[in-house]
């Protein structure tokens, strides 16, 4: 059954621009509709990054979806940190409104564990000290953003990358999450072998947390591989969005 439409949310330290070179690549391919939602407090969405909680980003990303008019069932997106939104949105969107959700080197703590409780180093120890002491996180710096983030990318969409990093929220991090209402749609994850951010044993540690995984298919990308090879998650995720 194909995808009535895709929703795609960034991850941490970015914005719905993130997913520019992908949304350009999968129009190529397609004619479903897609939506990349700018989380509260990014881009001109409204909200207070210093107070933000996962549940007022799943508040945000149902009223872009409502206002985008989006209709039946929607295949989830998510890169990174959206790992622990996007279960809580699947639970608001229920199981009959959903054809499937894609995890693309999602966080997913253990359950009623946090995100600084999840990470490995290099961004373990930022992320912790950002939620010990600081309400809301500068944009990392150019040249480490882009070789956590960017390792392989070209000079020119390293460029880019930087134009999409923003301040981010240390509230969500520190706070608790519950995959418990999570509804049972098909569950697939993108694996990145050359991810920094987040390495690829951890990453299989969170498809373990997760459960019920689909299908799980590894990709010799980098932690934005939406920006390095648009073209490659292209062509996976439109496989996905018609089965």
């Amino acid at each position: 059954m194909k995808a009535d439409a895709i929703v795609f949310i960034h991850g941490g330290q970015h914005d719905a621009r993130c997913w520019d070179p992908t949304l350009l690549a999968l129009r190529e391919l397609s004619s479903t509709p897609l939506l990349a939602v700018n989380l509260p407090g990014r881009n001109g969405e409204p909200g207070n990054l210093s107070s933000l909680t996962i549940a007022e980003c799943v508040h945000s990303v149902l009223k872009q979806i409502r206002e985008a008019r989006l209709q039946g069932k929607l295949m989830l997106v998510g890169h990174s940190m959206a790992g622990i939104s996007m279960p809580a949105l699947a639970a608001e969107l229920t199981e009959a409104n959903l054809h499937s959700m894609v995890f693309i080197s999602c966080c997913i703590p253990k359950e009623g564990y946090s995100v600084v409780e999840s990470l490995d180093p290099p961004m373990a120890p930022i992320a912790k000290f950002a939620a010990k002491y600081l309400k809301t996180f500068p944009p990392l710096p150019k040249a480490f953003a882009s070789w956590v983030f960017g390792n392989g990318m070209t000079r020119q969409q390293k460029q880019f990358l930087a134009t999409t990093l923003c301040r981010e929220t240390t509230t969500i991090t520190r706070e608790k999450v519950s995959r418990i209402n999570m509804p049972q749609c098909p569950r697939h994850w993108i694996l990145l072998e050359r991810d920094r951010a987040i390495s690829p044993s951890r990453q299989r540690e969170f498809i373990n947390n997760l459960g019920d995984v689909s299908s799980i298919e590894s990709v010799d990308g980098c932690h934005d591989i939406m920006i390095a090879e648009p073209k490659l998650l292209a062509e996976r995720l439109t496989r996905i969005s018609k089965t």
